[in-house]
């Protein structure tokens, strides 16, 4: 698996140490902020921040089905905004049995992150008792 470089703008996912996969990022001491990346300083208040990790688990807060083509990427394929929880909001790919998703998650459902995909992107699982009525 590759790992992103300094320059890769997407969030790191890593295994946490129950195993679980998690997002590492950064926490404002001052003003508890959280955000996907390692900043120097806090983005809202210029505080010290201080590591952290986020999920494994969080909320749909937007998807959709990409269908057009693009460089490195077969369509359809779902992606979705993700709150994790008590974390930050990520942007994700959505997968199933058979990767990708070809269906948006549910606004509202409860995903799990997985193992990122071979170049680095963020994925997530819907969860089954995760889907709203």
């Amino acid at each position: 698996m590759t790992q992103p470089s300094a320059a890769d703008p997407r969030p790191r996912v890593q295994a946490g140490p129950d195993g679980h996969r998690r997002v590492a990022g950064a926490r404002c001491r001052s003003c508890a902020e959280v955000t996907a990346f390692d900043w120097p300083r806090c983005p809202a208040c210029r505080g010290e921040v201080e590591p952290a990790d986020f999920g494994p688990e969080g909320v749909v807060w937007s998807s959709t089905v990409v269908r057009i083509p693009v460089p490195g990427r077969v369509p359809p394929y779902s992606l979705a905004y993700v709150d994790l929880d008590d974390g930050p909001r990520v942007l994700a790919h959505v997968v199933d049995g058979s990767w990708p998703a070809p269906d948006a998650a549910p606004i509202g459902g409860r995903v799990r992150l997985v193992p990122p995909s071979p170049d680095g992107d963020v994925r997530v699982e819907l969860l089954a008792s995760g889907v709203p009525a």
